[in-house]
């Protein structure tokens, strides 16, 4: 089965758009990616992405005019009989290693961690859903030694609300998302910082279409 996707992306000084084929081979999942930089002064290889990926256990993602590679391990072990999934992310041209684990207590309650090695770049986040549809995920940056609070609500199934703030930027953030099988799934959403003394918001929406052939 091949599977598509189509990105468009607004905002008041630009757009730009982005295309995703996946297909299945087997136990793999091989896909390609390319944005609209690919084809407006092509076609060329800017933008051009291709991944070979082995769900829940690898993907190996291959950035073309980059000549970049990178490489993300995932594993579950138990802990206190509580499923702890672990993600080992590589990357060639940046040189940087990322280890993330995200430990799940129950249906309610989880606690992430997220590390970059060689570096003091460590965040821990708490997740609590409650009644099933709102959600509260308060989360603390040890390098940069400050908080970040993000509540989200979902309402008809479909559509989620969710506002974020993050306390070393005074940047408050605000967004609708829907993902419908049916009429495809967009974001929009606006950001300001409070530390300006002109508060003036940035805006920006998102469609995604999916397609199966």
């Amino acid at each position: 089965m091949m599977k598509a996707s189509f990105k468009a992306r607004y905002e008041p000084d630009k757009a730009s758009a982005a295309a995703t084929v996946a297909v299945n081979a087997g136990d793999f999942k091989l896909r390609a990616s390319m944005t609209d930089a690919t084809v407006v002064n092509g076609p060329c290889l800017n933008g051009l992405a291709l991944a070979v990926e082995k769900p829940g256990f690898f993907i190996i993602d291959y950035n073309v005019p980059k000549n970049d590679i990178r490489f993300q391990f995932m594993n579950t072990v138990r802990v206190a009989e509580k499923p702890l999934n672990l993600t080992y992310i590589h990357g060639k041209g940046d040189n940087r290693t990322i280890v993330d684990g995200c430990l799940v207590i129950d249906s309610v309650n989880k606690v992430s961690a997220n590390h970059v090695l060689g570096t003091g770049n460590s965040k821990l986040k708490y997740t609590y859903l409650h009644g099933g549809l709102t959600t509260f995920e308060p989360s603390y940056d040890l390098g940069k030694n400050a908080w970040d609070f993000a509540i989200s609500r979902r309402v008809y199934g479909d559509d989620l609300f969710q506002a974020t703030y993050q306390t070393s930027s005074k940047d408050l953030g605000l967004q609708w998302s829907r993902s419908s099988k049916l009429h495809g799934s967009f974001k929009i959403s606006a950001s300001v910082n409070l530390a300006e003394e002109r508060k003036i918001p940035k805006l920006c929406a998102e469609t995604t279409w999916d397609f199966e052939m």
